[in-house]
């Protein structure tokens, strides 16, 4: 094939398809909301914003008499505000190449490096999942240890169909060598020979290294809610948009230990409900906490995941033995002060991302913009004429957002 002088569009067309073949999870998680926000004609800037409708819920009457009930309808918004790219120079004969040869000295490996980028946030957006199976600091290696994250699904009848997982190596790996002990020829083969589970209870399985790791707060003690929470404390229209409650805990270890974002907690007497049935489930309901704090005298304000709604058709909590909550010891998951990965099982509508087309700007020489499979880059070189050497800046803009945290769950293993 005859050299060509490169151009920005030949260029980020090569990086755009590179760019989306290296994703993981990026490639896993919703991407429909690109199709709303890139309507606008001229490219976007950081800080645009687009509003999603959260579903509403409903009780089941019962009986003859209809009895209405209004429609109440939460929202909730993605910012596009992660602005991220890399920058390389080529002289002007290494832009006589041929395309595939600069795509595998250059372009592949920064396109490597963008893409784990991208997971990288995504997988950040585990602060956002109260749910969390297992035991934190064990590896899963056992079907019955990984098992126990589409069960925590089911529970929440979340549903069934699309369902990812992603785990560090650690836990894949632990998980792939306790496949070679099964007497199953189409199993045992290709865990042993190629490291490979394939899908597992229904659940496509990912192996990344950019799985998310969590240290837990240096929080300890005989902790309690402190400060009244009863049926009326909060309702669901004052939360419909945030699915935020600020509580107060007290009896810290220390007075000014910390809690921090993605720390997850039960609080004793307050159980988990079916989201359709509403009935109480087996299990106390988690939650996470939505930002860092430092207790001051051995107490702090939470801002919490989600808010405890007793009663209606978005009840998601069951209290029982008690009408209120003042006192009630709190336990959270895993040791204070510990790194723990944060593997992850989800479908698609937990999460979202949006990459958008940023601008070609006025005054811009051979600006490239592709889009391909909803991911946009832009190309803009720029040339210095003194070394005869062009640099060229690629850059992508996106937003991250955890839509439904009710459809994915955190796992660990089992003693």
């Amino acid at each position: 094939m005859a050299n060509t002088t490169l151009s920005a569009s030949i260029i980020a067309k090569a990086a755009v398809a590179i760019l989306d073949n290296e994703l993981v999870m990026a490639r896993k998680v919703f991407r429909g909301y690109e199709e709303d926000i890139t309507k606008k004609v001229n490219g976007y800037t950081v800080g645009d914003t687009l509003t999603i409708r959260k579903p509403t819920d409903f009780t089941v009457r019962d009986g003859a008499t209809a009895s209405a009930q209004n429609v109440t309808e939460g929202k909730t918004t993605i910012q596009v505000n992660k602005r991220k790219g890399i920058d390389f120079k080529f002289t002007s004969q290494e832009l006589t190449l041929n395309i595939k040869d600069l795509s595998d000295r250059v372009i592949r490996p920064a396109m490597v490096q963008l893409a784990n980028q991208l997971d990288v946030d995504l997988m950040a957006e585990y602060k956002n999942i109260p749910n969390w199976v297992g035991t934190p600091g064990n590896l899963i290696n056992s079907f019955a240890d990984f098992a126990k994250g589409p069960e925590r699904l089911d529970e929440g009848a979340v549903p069934q169909d699309g369902r990812t997982s992603v785990l560090c190596p650690a836990d894949h790996w632990a998980l792939v060598g306790s496949q070679t002990t099964l007497y199953n020829d189409t199993i045992t083969k290709p865990a042993y020979r190629q490291g490979n589970t394939g899908m597992v209870a229904n659940v496509d399985m990912y192996m990344t290294q950019n799985v998310a790791t969590h240290t837990t707060g240096s929080r300890s003690g005989s902790i309690l809610i402190d400060l009244s929470i009863t049926t009326s404390t909060i309702t669901y229209d004052a939360v419909k948009d945030t699915n935020q409650q600020t509580i107060h805990i007290d009896a810290l270890g220390g007075a000014t230990q910390t809690v921090k974002a993605g720390d997850v907690f039960t609080i004793d007497g307050v159980y988990d409900v079916n989201p359709v049935t509403k009935a109480p489930l087996s299990f106390l309901k988690m939650f996470t906490v939505v930002s860092d704090v430092t207790a001051a005298g051995s107490e702090t304000d939470l801002v919490i995941t989600p808010a405890m709604i007793w009663t209606g058709a978005f009840k998601n909590v069951d209290v029982q033995g008690v009408t209120d909550l003042n006192n009630q010891p709190v336990t959270f998951v895993g040791s204070a002060s510990t790194n723990y990965r944060q593997n992850m099982i989800f479908t698609e509508k937990a999460f979202a991302l949006i990459t958008v087309p940023l601008i070609s700007p006025p005054g811009a020489v051979d600006v490239g913009r592709e889009t391909y499979k909803g991911t946009s880059v832009r190309v803009i070189p720029v040339y210095d004429g003194i070394s005869d050497e062009s640099m060229w800046r690629l850059d992508v803009l996106y937003g991250t957002k955890t839509i439904d945290g009710r459809l994915a769950t955190r796992i660990s293993g089992t003693p």
